[in-house]
């Protein structure tokens, strides 16, 4: 069955920039001939590895609403000379634009069931991408008066 993610993005304001962040960081990757691999690194490891590659992926909540999501492709589990478990959660570079799912703060990551993920914007009531190119505030905002 699947799980999914869920992830504040810390310093992080918009949606743009995130999807700024990861062209940056693919630009350099490849520049210096490195892998252009999308990797949040965490120190703790999830116990449902299986789960969450079976079509999970990682929801980013950015100013307080879950707003995107990349898809898992991997999850690496390395080891330190102490031992200590950490992981790296490869993604694809690309964002799923979600409706806005209000999130209170909390450290580290939490599990999503299916059930309780934000559907994405592509799948909305108004034609096409309407909704995703919405600038992010008034999508907030009519989301606030309960019209999305």
């Amino acid at each position: 069955m699947t799980q999914h993610l869920v992830k504040l993005c810390v310093g992080v304001e918009s949606v743009d920039q995130l999807r700024g962040y990861i062209e940056q960081r693919q630009i350099l990757a490849l520049a210096h001939g490195l892998s252009n691999e999308q990797i949040h690194t965490t120190r703790m490891v999830p116990t449902r590895i299986d789960e969450l590659l079976d079509g999970g992926s990682l929801y980013w909540v950015i100013k307080g609403n879950v707003q995107v999501r990349q898809k898992l492709i991997d999850i690496r589990v390395h080891k330190d000379d102490a031992g200590k478990r950490s992981c790296d959660l490869v993604m694809e570079p690309y964002l799923h634009q979600t409706q806005f799912q209000p999130r209170r703060p909390f450290q580290g990551w939490r599990y999503l069931s299916v059930s309780d993920a934000p559907a994405d914007l592509t799948g909305s009531m108004l034609a096409g991408d309407q909704l995703a190119e919405m600038p992010e505030a008034m999508r907030r905002e009519l989301q606030d008066l309960g019209l999305i």
